[in-house]
């Protein structure tokens, strides 16, 4: 007999697929939103400003962690374990059992974050020279890190049962820095539904798995229909359902910084809440704008672009952002970690071209660092103590920098990080009447800068000092008609990017 909860489920999943109209949804948002100067549109939305805590911070950290590091197999764990022929379904059989018997539900109570420390990492953080903190709100697997009352499953009542979210924000605000939140639940609708599949053979072919489970559709969300496969969902119930509960999220916290694990998400829906975010932070800030809403989508001036696993390959009009991770995006047996220097040399880079990096850094399930993790933190944080001056705060240049002239040019963009430099790879920033000229690696002869020629367009005055950034050593230069010429140092510091500050006649 089918019981009297699955029943009204599944006229409720019928009703909100098939009879939710369009104005309902719009007066049901309209009545939750924040007032202020900033509507659902997008004229109104382009007289946002970039505050300058952001454009002045340049490197943040994130924590991309949650239940689906507990296998150590990597990211997209709560999909793959449901897909027959990936190998985290033949992992998660081996080592849990079929998921028809022991689904996604019953890992998250083995997430228990037993070694997590907050206030310790983010001390580390700080050190490492990370102006701003994200932390994960909830990823596709509709798991919540906040302590929510829209959704059950939510780390504050199981796994850790903790308020995540709201303990990392007092551990940032506690070490002076600025703190956000992510959330990746406009894909997860569509990116979940592998849950409600079985298999196609072997012995348990057709045996359907835990997410069909009429109990369980809170967390693994209702069966979508065949067409509703894209990233983001067209079903204006499962819009609605993202929408109240980031909305509950930045309600409840008011964060600094809040990123879409896409574009904007859901048309008029999404730019609800953008308007009410920006609003309720205007409220907050006594008529002062401060938030900064990033997605996967170009800003036009309405928000900050988000490049994941990418960079811009020229200065960008407005403000940006790169996301990647040092690793995985979750903890995974034998993964391999960026070494320091292409997270300096990415930083650099990026902030040469008027963005930030927003870096994750790879969390044990229990929530600790491993010990090569924590040498890459303490050597970035090495590099951003002596160098930090010509980062933080500064503006792009006139030009972002040179690239050596037999390193063909490539067009960078999204999941596409750039690495191979070499010393003549140059990156500049400003400050006033300061130039920063960065070299991506450690010189090996002396540095020509044709930039900076006496006869290059960029150069309108004449230089009158060279130094290297974090050294005292006297460094030899002259300018000439072709270049500007840095004799190579006899005493470089270890990291292999090395700065030098260019100052110009007044």
């Amino acid at each position: 007999m089918i019981k009297l909860n699955h029943l009204k489920q599944i006229g409720m999943t019928l009703l909100s697929a098939l009879f939710i109209p369009g104005f309902l949804l719009a007066q049901q948002q309209k009545a939750q939103v924040s007032e202020g100067p900033f509507k659902p549109t997008d004229e109104s939305l382009k007289q946002y400003q970039y505050p300058e805590w952001f454009r002045d911070a340049k490197f943040g950290i994130w924590a991309h962690w949650g239940p689906q590091a507990v296998p150590r197999q990597g990211d997209w764990y709560a999909r793959r374990m449901y897909q027959e022929k990936d190998p985290a379904y033949k992992y998660h059989v081996e080592h849990y059992g079929h998921p028809s018997e022991f689904g996604y539900k019953d890992i998250i109570p083995l997430w228990k974050a037993e070694k997590w420390d907050p206030d310790k990492l983010m001390e580390l953080y700080r050190k490492a020279g990370a102006k701003y903190f994200v932390s994960m709100g909830t990823h596709h697997d509709n798991f919540f890190l906040w302590n929510s009352k829209i959704n059950k499953w939510n780390a504050a009542e199981m796994g850790p049962k903790k308020d995540v979210v709201g303990i990392w924000q007092k551990a940032a605000k506690k070490q002076g820095m600025k703190f956000g939140v992510s959330e990746h639940l406009g894909a997860s609708f569509t990116w979940f539904q592998s849950a409600h599949g079985s298999d196609k053979e072997g012995a348990k072919a057709g045996v359907p798995y835990d997410g069909t489970n009429l109990d369980y559709q809170d967390l693994y969300h209702a069966k979508a229909t065949a067409e509703d496969k894209d990233w983001l969902t067209s079903n204006p119930a499962f819009q609605f359902e993202w929408y109240r509960s980031i909305k509950e999220l930045i309600d409840n916290y008011q964060p600094d910084l809040l990123y879409s694990d896409s574009k904007m998400p859901f048309e008029n829906v999404g730019r609800t809440l953008i308007s009410h975010f920006y609003n309720q932070d205007i409220t907050k800030n006594n008529g002062k704008l401060e938030a900064v809403y990033t997605c996967k989508q170009q800003s036009g001036g309405m928000w900050v672009e988000d490049l994941e696993r990418g960079v811009k390959d020229t200065v960008g009009q407005y403000p940006w952002q790169t996301d990647t991770s040092i690793g995985d995006w979750y903890y995974r047996t034998g993964q391999k970690y960026k070494t320091s220097t292409e997270v300096i040399q990415m930083l650099v880079d990026i902030v040469s071209k008027n963005g930030n990096l927003l870096i994750n850094v790879v969390q044990t399930p229990e929530g600790d660092l491993e010990p090569d993790m924590l040498k890459i933190l303490e050597e970035i944080g090495a590099w951003t103590t002596a160098n930090g001056e010509g980062i933080y705060g500064s503006r792009p240049w006139k030009i972002y920098g040179e690239k050596p002239s037999d390193n063909p040019v490539k067009k960078l963009g999204r999941f596409d990080e750039n690495f191979g430099y070499s010393y003549k790879d140059i990156r500049f920033t400003t400050k006033g009447n300061v130039l920063y000229a960065y070299c991506l690696e450690k010189p090996e002869a002396d540095i020509m800068i044709k930039s900076l020629a006496k006869t290059s367009k960029p150069v309108n005055t004449a230089i009158t000092s060279v130094t290297m950034v974090g050294s005292k050593e006297k460094i030899s230069w002259k300018q000439t008609s072709e270049a500007l010429v840095i004799k190579k140092p006899v005493n470089m510091p270890s990291w292999q990017v090395i700065g030098f500050k260019i100052e110009f006649k007044k």
